[in-house]
């Protein structure tokens, strides 16, 4: 037996997910809560029909045609384009034509319902058909037997027909939501989810719960409701993203930062920059954005935390002219609400800067804000791990803030990642001759050798300076350090600078 040739559903994300589209002329189960985007999934599915020539069918027990147009209207779109079938104009067919008052779907024998379903495909001839939805029809047959009869009946119905059908289920109508029996008499089963979180926007999500003789992407997978229809991102699978690139290093511009990384960090690497708020993390990964634009490197900084007019301040303050670098197009600067946007919707993002921009360093500013938009930590670091193995692939260089609590002491992060990342820079507060000072160390390095000094920090109006070796003093990193040497090892005020 020859495979069914696939159709495309008309939404790039859900074709993705299902490797090029659905097997033709099969039955499908579209189940989900009400709110989740049934509808709007359905009606895009019928308009890619009608774009490739084919007849469109839209049977609905549940909704009026003037509802359907409404929603159609809200993403710019109509019905006039296919055929939409209502029982609220059914006793016209049962009359002949003949003057007609409202009939309702749930005074209706089922047995006429199925007629009447059957003699309006046998009319329009349609390629496609939504079927909205099976909750009347389970009300209607009142017997559960009965019911999965007329199902099965249709079934076998369509089976004759040139077809493609979805069947649509808002899970209300059985006391467990989910109907096995329509599960297993469904060629695939596809169960939309709205999730409504403490603070912030409602979360919807896909998932392909099964579909016969097709190697999809298992999961769930973000989706958003948009004029336009539904806006669906594919779960990132790193894997299947690699590309060939050149592990060289890329240096920040700073000789000292630099011989710290042994160069400076390598292509294909992320680096977690993590310390206290105020010790220079988020300038520091400036200055590389800052030298990579030079480069005409394409860059993008993800800003979780700071207003976007704040950090071209600071930036503006420290010397560094990312202005210009925004102006020609070298770098892009988004400000993200973590409580709208949720990690499918951000990974996708990602993918699109890398894969259709071309950027070769990205910056996320903070990991505090984007464990915000996934409260769930185990989660998150499954999430930040494939989208590090995604870069790290496509050879684009990563640096991830993570501000960590207290200024001085012991300090505590509320996201421990530091094993995910390839290189962890540290920096501490201290205190030495009455002045709050800042030190700056390498933890780790995987992409090669680094020093294990630890050095001193200052950042001023001419940018990142890097000082010598704190050698004379013990305790550094504690932030309460013991001098030990016979002279002042530490970096003095510079003209123009603090």
């Amino acid at each position: 037996m020859s495979q069914a040739p696939t159709i495309s559903t008309g939404n790039t994300g859900l074709d993705t997910i299902l490797t090029g589209g659905l097997p033709a002329n099969r039955l499908y189960l579209l189940e989900g809560t009400p709110g989740s985007g049934k509808t709007t999934l359905a009606l895009q599915f019928l308009r890619e029909g009608v774009r490739q020539g084919e007849k469109a069918l839209y049977i609905t027990l549940s909704e009026t045609r003037e509802e359907l147009a409404v929603v159609a209207s809200s993403h710019g779109w109509s019905i006039d384009d296919f055929d939409v079938f209502e029982f609220s104009a059914a006793s016209e067919i049962l009359g002949g034509g003949s003057e007609q008052s409202v009939l309702h779907p749930w005074e209706m024998e089922l047995s006429e319902t199925v007629q009447l379903i059957q003699t309006e495909v046998e009319r329009v001839q349609p390629r496609r058909v939504v079927f909205d939805s099976l909750s009347e029809m389970r009300l209607l047959a009142q017997d559960p037997l009965r019911y999965r009869r007329q199902v099965l009946a249709l079934k076998q119905f369509f089976a004759g027909r040139d077809a493609t059908v979805i069947l649509v289920d808002d899970m209300t109508g059985s006391a467990t939501g989910h109907d096995n029996h329509l599960h297993s008499l469904a060629h695939g089963v596809i169960t939309l989810e709205r999730l409504t979180l403490n603070c912030g926007a409602a979360r919807r999500r896909l998932q392909v719960q099964k579909l016969r003789g097709v190697d999809f992407i298992a999961g769930y997978h973000d989706m958003t409701i948009r004029k336009g229809g539904l806006d669906i991102y594919p779960r990132l699978i790193a894997a299947t993203h690699h590309s060939e690139f050149s592990g060289e290093v890329t240096p920040s511009g700073v000789v000292e930062l630099d011989n710290l990384l042994g160069g400076g960090p390598m292509r294909g690497t992320s680096v977690l920059v993590t310390g206290p708020a105020g010790s220079g993390k988020t300038t520091i990964s400036l200055q590389y954005i800052d030298a990579a634009c030079r480069r005409g490197e394409k860059c993008t900084i993800y800003e979780f935390d700071e207003r976007v007019g704040t950090l071209m301040a600071r930036a503006r303050a420290f010397n560094l002219g990312l202005q210009d670098h925004v102006d020609n197009g070298c770098l892009v600067i988004e400000q993200i609400d973590p409580a709208e946007l949720s990690p499918g919707e951000f990974a996708s993002r990602v993918v699109s800067e890398v894969e259709d921009r071309g950027a070769n360093m990205i910056v996320i500013d903070s990991l505090n804000g984007y464990m915000a938009a996934m409260p769930q930590e185990q989660q998150l670091i499954l999430q930040m791990h494939e989208m590090l193995s995604f870069l790290s692939q496509r050879g684009v260089v990563t640096f991830l803030i993570n501000p960590q609590h207290g200024l001085v002491g012991t300090m505590a992060t509320n996201l421990n990642i530091s094993y995910v990342a390839d290189t962890v820079l540290l920096l501490r507060f201290f205190e030495a001759e009455g002045r709050i000072r800042k030190a700056i160390s390498v933890i780790k390095n995987r992409g090669g050798m680094h020093e294990d000094t630890i050095r001193e920090l200052r950042i001023d109006q001419q940018g990142v300076r890097v000082g010598e070796a704190l050698s004379a003093f013990k305790g550094v990193l504690t932030g309460t350090p013991e001098y030990l040497g016979a002279q002042t090892p530490l970096m003095e005020d510079r003209f123009g600078g603090s």
